[in-house]
């Protein structure tokens, strides 16, 4: 089966486990997604699926992207992602994947996403930097970086010198987060923990691959 899904991230929230905890998820609206494309070890080389994600006006897309999702018979998509599948998946274009097919409850999954934007940050809030001393002669430096090199030598400022700058808006990825509740009828994942990105932002969501953190609580409910 394929080994990811798309999805949309709603909000976070509390649920209760089968043994009476109390744990903080974050709610996902995984798909349903459309294939578009599937890709052959025999044609491609790689066994792959192209997933189609959120409808999208046609009128926002070009020629060729019509064309591209056309097979498929379900009009354009915002999101267009690949995803690997096993040597025996049997899906084909225009089949909906829904996240009762990729995950279950106890999964561990890694959820990738792009961060909050935070804009240009000063390195106490960017790196975690301690800053100055309130007191004993500071003057107007309370927050700054401090010396980022000497002077005749290497008289340069290395590569990668922490300093201020862009916080945020990148691709984050967290992984190993355990499936607490999946709702097939709604397709809505519950992942404990926290998720990159705002309220309404696209996610990726794979299977992970290694041992799982922890056991996962059965029969959770809303809190």
């Amino acid at each position: 089966m394929v080994t990811g899904i798309i999805g949309k991230k709603v909000g976070m929230t509390q649920v209760f486990t089968g043994e009476g905890d109390l744990v903080p998820v974050t709610v996902i609206q995984a798909g349903p997604c459309t294939v578009v494309q599937a890709k052959t070890p025999a044609r491609d080389r790689y066994a792959a699926v192209q997933l189609g994600f959120a409808p999208q006006k046609e009128s926002r897309v070009g020629k060729a992207m019509r064309g591209h999702v056309a097979k498929a018979s379900k009009g354009p998509f915002r999101v267009l992602r690949e995803f690997k599948v096993g040597a025996d998946a049997q899906l084909e274009v225009g089949q909906d994947v829904r996240v009762g097919d990729v995950f279950a409850v106890g999964d561990a999954v890694d959820v990738s996403g792009v961060s909050k934007g935070r804009g240009t940050a000063g390195v106490m809030k960017r790196h975690k930097f301690s800053g100055f001393p309130g007191s004993h002669g500071t003057h107007e430096t309370f927050r700054h970086g401090g010396s980022i090199g000497n002077r005749s030598y290497p008289g340069r400022v290395f590569k990668g010198k922490r300093m201020a700058g862009r916080l945020g808006n990148e691709r984050v990825t967290v992984e190993n987060l355990q499936v607490v509740e999946v709702r097939t009828d709604q397709d809505l994942l519950f992942v404990r923990g926290a998720i990159p990105g705002a309220c309404g932002g696209t996610v990726i969501i794979h299977k992970h691959h290694g041992s799982p953190r922890r056991a996962a609580g059965a029969g959770a409910a809303n809190g």
